[in-house]
Order: structure tokens, then C-alpha cells, then sequence
């Protein structure tokens, strides 16, 4: 399978927390600052009160999010006080479903690197992941060579923070403990903020569309609400002065690069990563305009959630994980929108709903099966290896029982219930699947799961068509 891959890839810098040091660092007066920020969240980074508001909100609620750091000094903050006790290795959505795919056993990965270095390039898998460059393709280890040595850009460096189920921290003489594992980032990335398409594959990938057999697509979580002045309006004029977001600019430029994809090459199907957005007003008008182009939809819970809050549905029920909630809103959002098809990974279940009534089913489970199976031996493991070992930790991981519950309460609701290998039917005119999870009980890293899924649920798809 040869692969496309937009728009975001970074270098990943993992730390774990540790409650009572995260305590000490909160005492005096950032606690106190803290403290302030808790009562009124701020939208992005412009302090270190506001990135342990952040941090210590997920904890309190076992919640994931990525928050966007708007002051550099905070991130060399940060850089100053975890990078050298971190773990680095390939971040974003892009970067990490790339890398899925390569291991996994596509034959020609493609990505797009906002600034590619010879740290950054060194992350990428060395199986099937080849650069464009200069007019032609270099895999992960021979692009060094042709790299230049000093890269006048920064490395683009995103703090992940994993915390596990029972962490505690004190703040305010209060004891905060985290219900279950999840993650924190804090991101300072102005290239990829700007969802920067690469010159050498932007080229690459007009030019060979017609040998791609899919694109994943990611990185639009990122844009950020700018106004700028004088670059013309949403209906394309260009009047003097007049005002605009820049987010709709880089959407179209990203839409209009699709849509000359499948103008080459029909039946390329491309699947969208969703992302943690933080403004609903993107988040909104980017699952607009895609939903209409592109074969799929990739989202978690919480990002389920905010697209319900945003269109007026209740996200309550989302977020305490009902099945038939969240079957439900993916299908009125698909409807609303011209989506064809959703995919909502939960730590759970995987649940997905399609407008082809007609798809084979076994096939849906196949590849979703194969998907959470790689997406818990990596959790379990924190490493990616080829299908056959992947599979090989599977076996032995435990199906969740929440998830099973989850399956059973699904079809009972389902309006129309095949029989499959797993809970399938029709519901509310659309195909829909659901699979528990398999839960690792001690995971090694909770960052990129849900990539890991999709990546693996997208590459299996593929080799299932017809």
C-alpha cells in the first residue's frame, strides 16, 4: 500500500508526572496563580500558571487535552526544566500514524515535514517512510546525508506529560488524584500551527497521486484563530483592509490539495485525523468543509463532544462513555454534514458508523479488530514492531469489560442487528460496528493510542478492498 501523509509531524518530549514533584513546583506563588486559573480556564499558554492549569485540570478529571503555548519564554521554561529527563521520540498525529504504517507493513509511506531535520528525520521509521527532496525520494537514514547539517529553524518540540490512574498532587492544601491514566501536551509549533504543506511534497504528491492508495490526513487541531488583514474574504474577494481568519485560508489551501488528489485518482480514500481543537469556531468550520470530501473521520470522546456542544447536542452522555450516545451523534453529525463515515476510538470500545449500508461488515471488524489489538500491544509494550509480534502481545491482552458491556447495550438499541464475529447492524439508516478494547493494565505510554488505532484500522481497510 503506498500512502500519503499530511500535515503534522514533531519531535515528542515524554515525561512522567510525578505527583510530589508537580507539588512542589506548585507551591507559592504559581500555586496560588494556579489556583485563579482553575476558576477561569485560559484558551492557550501564555504563562506557567496557565500550563499547570492545564495540566492539573486533565488530572483532576482524567481528561486528555493539548493546550498551545502563545509565549516562547514559557517554552524554554519548560525546555530548561523537563527536556533533559525526558523521553524523545516521533510526535504528531502525522508523524506517529507514518511511522504505524511503515512498521505495520505499507509499502511507501510519504509524509509531509513541516521542518525536516536530521533529529526529526531520525525518529522516522526506517521500513517504508521515504522524504521527498530535491526531486527525489530518500528513505529515514539516507536523508541525513543529504540534509544540511545546521538547520536554522528550531526543532519543533512538544511537551507530553502521562499521568496514571492514583497519581496525586497537592495543591492548596488539597489533595488531587487522577481517576484514570491520560495525558497533557503543551505545544509551542509555529510551522505546523500554520499547518505549513512542504514544498517538495506538495510536488511529490501531485506528481504520483495516481500510484497513492490512500492519504491520512492531520494537523488541523493546531490552527489558531489569528485575524489577519487584506488577503481577500471566505468568498474569495479581495477587498482592501478587509478582515478574515487565517484558518480558512490554510483549510482551503489544505481542501483544494485534497480535492486535486482525488481529482487525479478517484477512488484515493483519505481518512482524517480530528485533533484536540481549541477554539470550537475551527473546529466547527474545518468538520464542515472536509466532511463533505474526504471517506473518513477519525475522533476520540472528547473531541466527539465538543463537536455536539458546538451543534447544540448534549455532550454529558458522550462524556460518561455511552455507547448509544456517541453511536447517535456521529451519525446525526455525519448526516448533517455529508460525512459518510466515522470512526470514534474511545479507550473502551472503537465504534464506527457509515452511510454504506451495503459494506461488508467482517471487513469493518476485521480491520478495526486489527487496529485496537496494535494499538494495545504499543500501549502495553511503548513500542511499535511489525503485525505478527503486535498481534503476538494482543493475544494475551484483556478485553475491556466496560467495552463488552458497551457492545451488549449497543445492540440492544440497534434497530436492525446482524450476525458477525462482533456487534454490527443498522441503526438510524447507518452501518454500525462496535469492538471493546483490549485494556493493558500497566501501560508503558498512553500518547499516540489513538493514532496507532487509526493508522492500523486505515492500512488493514486498504488491503481489504476489492
Amino acid at each position: 500500500m503506498n500512502i500519503l501523509c499530511a500535515y503534522n509531524a514533531n519531535i515528542d518530549s515524554i515525561s512522567h508526572i510525578d505527583g510530589k514533584r508537580l507539588s512542589r513546583l506548585l507551591e507559592g506563588q504559581t500555586g496560588d496563580a494556579v489556583h485563579e486559573r482553575l476558576k477561569n480556564l485560559p484558551a492557550a499558554i501564555s504563562s506557567r500558571a496557565d500550563f499547570f492549569a492545564g495540566l492539573v485540570t486533565c488530572m483532576q478529571h482524567g481528561t486528555g487535552a493539548e493546550w498551545m503555548i502563545s509565549d516562547i519564554a514559557v517554552f524554554d521554561w519548560l525546555k530548561e526544566t523537563f527536556l533533559a529527563d525526558s523521553l524523545m521520540r516521533m510526535g504528531g498525529n502525522m508523524g506517529i500514524m507514518a511511522n504505524v504504517l511503515s512498521e505495520l507493513g505499507a509499502s511507501r509511506v510519504i509524509p509531509n515535514v513541516a521542518n525536516l531535520s536530521r533529529l526529526q528525520a531520525s525518529f522516522f521509521s526506517q521500513k517504508a517512510i521515504f522524504h521527498p527532496f530535491k526531486g527525489k525520494l530518500y528513505d529515514s537514514r539516507a536523508i541525513s546525508n543529504v540534509l544540511p547539517a545546521a538547520n536554522k529553524s528550531p526543532e519543533l518540540i512538544h511537551f507530553v506529560f502521562d499521568f496514571k490512574k492514583g497519581e496525586t498532587l497537592r495543591l492548596h492544601g488539597e489533595d488531587i488524584t487522577a481517576p484514570r491514566e491520560n495525558r497533557f501536551i503543551a505545544t509551542y509549533d509555529p510551522l505546523n500551527f500554520s499547518l505549513c504543506i512542504d514544498q517538495h511534497f506538495r510536488d511529490y504528491a501531485h506528481q504520483h497521486a495516481s500510484e497513492m492508495n490512500g492519504a491520512i490526513v492531520s494537523g488541523y487541531h493546531l490552527l489558531q484563530e489569528n485575524e489577519i488583514q487584506g488577503h481577500g474574504n471566505e468568498n474569495g474577494s479581495d477587498e482592501p483592509g478587509h478582515k478574515h481568519y487565517g484558518y480558512k485560508e490554510k483549510l482551503g489551501q489544505s481542501l483544494e490539495q485534497l480535492k486535486s488528489w482525488k481529482n487525479i485518482r478517484e477512488d484515493l480514500h483519505i481518512h482524517v485525523e480530528f485533533g484536540h481543537f481549541s477554539s470550537g469556531n475551527i473546529a466547527s468550520y474545518a468538520f464542515s468543509i472536509l466532511s463533505p470530501v474526504v471517506d473518513r473521520i477519525g475522533m476520540n470522546e472528547d473531541e466527539l463532544a465538543m463537536l455536539a456542544r458546538i451543534n447544540g447536542m448534549d455532550a454529558g452522555a458522550i462524556l460518561a462513555m455511552d455507547p448509544v450516545a456517541i453511536a447517535e451523534t456521529a451519525i446525526e453529525l455525519c448526516s448533517a454534514y455529508g460525512l459518510c463515515r466515522m470512526l470514534v476510538h474511545t479507550r473502551e470500545f472503537i465504534l464506527s458508523v457509515s452511510c454504506k449500508k451495503d459494506e461488508e461488515p467482517e471487513k469493518i471488524i476485521e480491520a478495526i479488530d486489527f487496529g485496537l489489538k496494535c494499538a494495545a500491544a504499543f500501549a502495553c509494550s511503548g513500542k511499535l514492531a511489525d503485525r505478527d509480534t503486535m498481534l503476538g502481545i494482543a493475544s494475551a491482552i484483556k478485553e475491556s469489560e466496560y467495552g463488552l458491556s458497551a457492545c451488549s447495550k449497543l445492540a440492544r438499541h440497534m434497530e436492525k442487528k446482524w450476525t458477525c464475529s462482533q456487534v454490527c447492524g443498522l441503526h438510524m439508516s447507518f452501518q454500525v460496528t462496535i469492538i471493546p478494547t483490549r485494556i493493558c493494565d500497566e501501560p508503558v505510554s498512553t500518547v499516540g493510542l489513538g493514532d496507532t488505532i487509526s493508522a492500523a484500522i486505515f492500512l488493514r481497510e486498504l488491503e481489504l478492498l476489492p
